[in-house]
């Protein structure tokens, strides 16, 4: 099953400590709503855009990405 790449952007001088927040946000609603979803983090992109992510099969796709509004997404490679 493909897996996506759900994406938030944060950009500035804080946005890798508003990115590593925003991770807590995600890890907190996979408790809430009971998801098997184990791959969640941040990337620091340059010194000023972070991403926080996470990683999801294509089929529960929708109502994650409903409910959260990421700014993107793509397809997930693990590297």
């Amino acid at each position: 099953m493909r897996k996506l790449k759900l994406i938030w952007d944060f950009h500035g001088p804080d946005a890798s400590k508003i990115a590593q927040h925003h991770e807590i946000h995600l890890k907190e609603y996979i408790k809430l709503e009971k998801l098997d979803i184990p791959i969640t983090g941040f990337e620091n992109v340059s010194d000023v855009h972070t991403i926080a992510y996470l990683v999801v099969d294509e089929a529960n796709m929708k109502p994650i990405r409903d409910a959260l509004k990421p700014h993107r997404g793509q397809v997930y490679t693990s590297t």
